[in-house]
């Protein structure tokens, strides 16, 4: 219990997080991030992939809920951050993790109910992005699609940061997720060779989409063992690794700050929404209220968009400069009774520190790599 409680004390501490001066910019937070690392790896039998693909998450259990909810504890967290990865050959393994506490400047140390599809909140806010000269730009090129029908976001050379029920139900790996691919979009080539490249014309330019496809997939134990309902949402996000780099600027992925400290208490992320068929559409909103793992927002948005990388854009102090972090993955919907009034909320993953850790360690393999979130 001792050791659970420093983990929880630590997580929450973060420093340079207030305004400090008249002058003040939302400034990027430095946290403690913890050490995550595997402590055992068991091979699996290979999955059926029978399960079928769904593009939302819908949970009852809204924010009194998850916050009335008991802490974890220290073993529940680490079973929670355990992981299956699944092979292209379909091949899958279980691997054990453990989590750590390094000193500062430590370089070693220790070892579905039904509803009506409603996702719109009032008038229509979202923008659907056309032309090249802006989906193939940062940071609408981020955006990427699914072979499953979700959404992605480019977080390094070669990965994909999504939402794990885009792969997984919770019970079973989906039908396609074998041979997942990621679409990128890219122009149509058009006849009549270099006078065809006019971006001015009245029609936007037309594109399509290449595929990669998917190396392996990391999806954490917490979604599996879980479920919409209970604290498998907290774990509703997966990472790609691409057998090829994409070539394309990245964002990058960070700690999620207390929603107060977002500029203007607003998120931002694009995704390719099922009633827009083709299009990036883009949007912005604020966040209405938050857990520890969640965020409430009501931004418009409709199945196909799950997956997509929730940023936002503050002053990094160290490089002074701007720069945009993804802070949480779109999850999905969640329709609450609220005190006998039904409510709805659209909601996404926070990038914990712990969170942070786990899918920073997936991505470079070095700890060291990973202890600024």
């Amino acid at each position: 219990m001792a050791a659970l409680s420093t983990l929880i004390l630590l997580l929450c501490a973060a420093k340079d997080v207030m305004p400090s001066s008249p002058h003040w910019k939302p400034t990027w937070p430095s946290y403690r991030v913890p050490v995550i690392l595997p402590q055992s790896t068991l091979n699996l039998d290979k999955p059926q992939f029978d399960a079928e693909a769904r593009l939302e998450v819908v949970s009852p259990c809204g924010p009194a809920c998850h916050k009335s909810s008991p802490l974890p504890t220290y073993e529940e967290v680490k079973n929670y951050l355990s992981y299956e990865t699944l092979y292209a050959n379909g091949s899958l393994t279980e691997t054990e993790v453990g989590i750590y506490i390094l000193s500062n400047g430590g370089d070693g140390g220790s070892r579905g109910r039904s509803r009506t599809k409603r996702q719109i909140y009032g008038y229509d806010s979202r923008f659907s992005i056309f032309g090249k000269d802006f989906l193939l730009n940062y940071p609408f090129s981020t955006s990427v699609k699914l072979s499953t029908g979700c959404t992605g976001t480019l977080v390094a050379e070669k990965h994909v940061l999504t939402a794990a029920h885009c792969i997984h139900d919770g019970k079973s790996y989906v039908k396609g997720a074998q041979k997942l691919r990621v679409g990128f979009l890219k122009p149509k080539q058009k006849d009549g060779g270099k006078g065809s490249n006019i971006t001015n014309s009245a029609m936007p330019e037309k594109m399509k989409f290449q595929w990669i496809r998917v190396k392996r997939t990391h999806v954490p134990k917490g979604w599996i063992k879980g479920n919409a309902n209970d604290i498998g949402m907290d774990y509703d996000y997966a990472l790609l690794e691409l057998k090829k780099p994409h070539k394309r600027k990245f964002m990058k992925i960070g700690v999620s700050p207390p929603a107060r400290h977002l500029p203007g208490g607003r998120i931002h992320f694009s995704g390719y929404d099922n009633d827009r068929p083709g299009n990036l559409v883009y949007r912005f909103c604020d966040v209405k209220d938050e857990t520890y793992d969640l965020l409430y927002q009501q931004c418009d948005a409709q199945p196909g968009a799950s997956g997509s990388g929730v940023y936002v854009r503050m002053w990094k102090r160290q490089n002074h400069k701007w720069e945009r972090k993804i802070i949480g993955i779109f999850s999905g919907h969640q329709w609450v009774d609220m005190n006998g009034t039904p409510q709805d909320f659209n909601v996404a993953v926070r990038i914990t520190p712990l969170k942070y850790a786990q899918i920073c360690y997936w991505i470079k393999g070095n700890y060291l790599d990973c202890r600024e979130g």
